[in-house]
C-alpha cells in the first residue's frame, strides 16, 4: 500500500487554504517578467501539481488573466500571489513560498532568465543578518503581539476570536 503525499499552504491573512495530496513537480524559480511583477520581486518560485490532486479547503481566490492562455490566482484580502493556471492544462502552480512548509521542494530551474536582473547572482553575496524589529514602537514583543499573519497550518476559523476576559 502506498501512501500520497499531502502538502497544505495559503494566504498570509488565512482567507483562502488549499491541499495538495500529491507529488508537487518541477519546482522552479522563474525570472520572466510577468512573474516579477506579478510576484512584485526579482522573480517567482513555482510548484506543480495535478488538477485532481489539487483542492481549496477556504475562501476563493481572485485571479488575473495575465496572458490569453495564462492566469494567476491571488487573495483579494491581503494579495499574496498564490496560483499560476494555463488554459486547458491538467496542471495547476503554486507558489513554494505560499506552502506551509515551503523546505518540501527544492527548485530544479531557473526558468525565463533572457530577464532576469542583473545582480541577482551577487545577492547571495551579500551580508547577512536576522530579523530584528527591536526598532518598533515596544520592541520584538510588540510585532509578536500583533502579527495577524496565518499560521503555518490548517485552523478551524481565521482569524481566530479574540479573548473577551
Amino acid at each position: 500500500m502506498s501512501t500520497r503525499e499531502v502538502h497544505s499552504g495559503g494566504c498570509q491573512c488565512g482567507a483562502i487554504r488549499y491541499k495538495i495530496a500529491g507529488e508537487l513537480g518541477y519546482p522552479h524559480i522563474c525570472h520572466c517578467r510577468m512573474c516579477q511583477k506579478a510576484g512584485g520581486n526579482f522573480f517567482m518560485a513555482l510548484t506543480g501539481t495535478r488538477n485532481e490532486d489539487f483542492l481549496l479547503t477556504r475562501g476563493e481566490p481572485s485571479w488575473f488573466r495575465s496572458s490569453d492562455p495564462c492566469g494567476r490566482g491571488f487573495c483579494a484580502k491581503c494579495g499574496t500571489p498564490l496560483f499560476f493556471k494555463t488554459v486547458g492544462s491538467p496542471y495547476i502552480s503554486v507558489t513554494i513560498g505560499s506552502l506551509d512548509d515551503p523546505e518540501a521542494c527544492t527548485p530544479v530551474s531557473q526558468d525565463g532568465v533572457e530577464s532576469k536582473v542583473s545582480y541577482f547572482d551577487r545577492l547571495f553575496g551579500l551580508p547577512e543578518r536576522e530579523t530584528d524589529r527591536s526598532d518598533l514602537p515596544g520592541g520584538t514583543a510588540s510585532v509578536d503581539r500583533s502579527n495577524h499573519q496565518h499560521p503555518d497550518n490548517d485552523t478551524a476559523a481565521w482569524p481566530p476570536r479574540e479573548d473577551r476576559s
